[in-house]
């Protein structure tokens, strides 16, 4: 809606000067008629794609920090520092010799208690049946059968131990749980380590793909949320969630990534929210922790409004506004509510309609009621516009 300043408010900021400060255009040429002549654009809504740049950082698909577990001394490196690396591959080698031992300790732990177990559990068999003709005293049977269930659990017991012992005889080779780039060693052979320890051994990171984790602030995800409730603004197009990459220094990555998801929970310090993107990294073009920026496409204006930016004037207060030909053929003022800048020209929520004609050329000697002509028409078209330019 049209919102025209008038009264004694809008003569005084005319008599000073300041109303048309920064609307630096050459003067209108009088008509035949005695009326202004001046340059216009006819407003036609036309479709309008958002899209937006948000500064984001790179990350590591995974990454896995490569710790000991169990306790012993490096005697093998088998990985060069920065090589890539595929899972299962062995990258150190603790010294084997005790854990091999206390295996063999406990595998023959387990032998003796197979060995007795027969013994034990042919005497309660023959007691359970003397017991039944007195031949022996039930004590005597209740002992047969505590020996048999003890010889069993030692059995048990025994194994249990022997699978620990397999255990930590399998961690004396540390092997890469994923495939990707393993960056410098902490050790060397001859290194003592302990399980578990705080320091990595060494990190392994996956590249490809990679991450752009990118913020947006809580602001614009309601103003995201307003548009679309107000059916003006739709989203989820084939292709919304592709997003184009920009490098710090500028250029375009050439592979798009895809929008991952949204997280739930917003930043208390910033005020903010993580954008996920995958990105495909099958050069390792993309290093984990680079700034990047992400070129996000929010939605589609089917019927977008867009105007020169050298248009637009602004009050004393800022607010801006434009020149237009009413119906009566005279110049009058209409207020606008401005989206964003897109490009050279300027996305309009609110002020002009369809059919407007938005004065851009001759606007020294405007005034409200003026009798004006217009000297051509520059209609908008999708053609010329630039609504795909980034904005911040």
């Amino acid at each position: 809606m049209k919102c025209i300043l008038s009264g004694m408010g809008l003569i005084a900021v005319l008599a000073s000067g300041l109303l048309l400060a920064g609307c630096g255009f050459q003067s209108a040429h009088g008509a035949d008629n005695g009326s202004l002549e001046v340059g216009v654009v006819k407003v036609r809504p036309e479709r309008v794609v958002l899209i937006r740049e948000l500064p984001g950082r790179t990350a590591a698909f995974r990454v896995a920090d490569i710790r000991p577990q169990v306790n012993g001394l490096i005697i093998k490196r088998a990985f060069e520092e920065g090589a890539l690396v595929k899972a299962g591959e062995l990258l150190y080698e603790i010294d084997p010799a005790p854990y091999q031992a206390a295996y063999d300790q406990a595998k023959a732990a387990v032998a003796i208690a197979e060995a007795n177990l027969p013994a034990v559990r042919l005497q309660e068999k023959r007691f359970k049946e003397l017991i039944a003709s007195n031949a022996v005293g039930l004590q005597e049977y209740d002992n047969a059968l505590a020996a048999l269930r003890q010889a069993e659990a030692q059995l048990e017991a025994s194994k249990a131990a022997l699978e620990t012992a397999k255990i930590n005889l399998s961690y004396t080779p540390i092997k890469s749980p994923i495939s990707g780039r393993i960056g410098r060693s902490n050790v060397t052979e001859g290194a003592m380590v302990t399980a578990y320890q705080p320091v990595a051994l060494a990190t392994i990171q996956q590249l490809d793909p990679i991450y752009v984790d990118v913020p947006q602030s809580t602001a614009e995800l309601l103003k995201l949320q307003a548009r679309l409730a107000d059916g003006k603004f739709t989203a989820g197009q084939e292709g919304q969630d592709k997003v184009a990459v920009r490098r710090e220094d500028g250029t375009l990555y050439p592979l798009e990534g895809a929008l991952q998801f949204r997280d739930v929970t917003v930043s208390p310090t910033t005020g903010s929210v993580i954008l996920r993107i995958l990105v495909p990294n099958p050069d390792n073009t993309l290093l984990p922790g680079m700034f990047v920026r992400a070129v996000i496409k929010e939605g589609v204006f089917e019927r977008g409004i867009l105007i020169p930016q050298a248009a637009v004037c602004r009050d004393q207060k800022g607010e801006p506004f434009v020149w237009v030909i009413g119906k009566d053929g005279k110049a009058a003022i209409s207020m606008l509510t401005l989206d964003r800048a897109l490009g050279d020209k300027w996305l309009i929520s609110s002020g002009l309609a369809d059919g407007d004609q938005v004065i851009i050329d001759g606007l020294q000697r405007l005034r409200p009621g003026i009798a004006v002509v217009a000297a051509g028409s520059h209609p908008q078209s999708a053609k010329n516009a630039k609504p795909a330019a980034k904005t911040d």
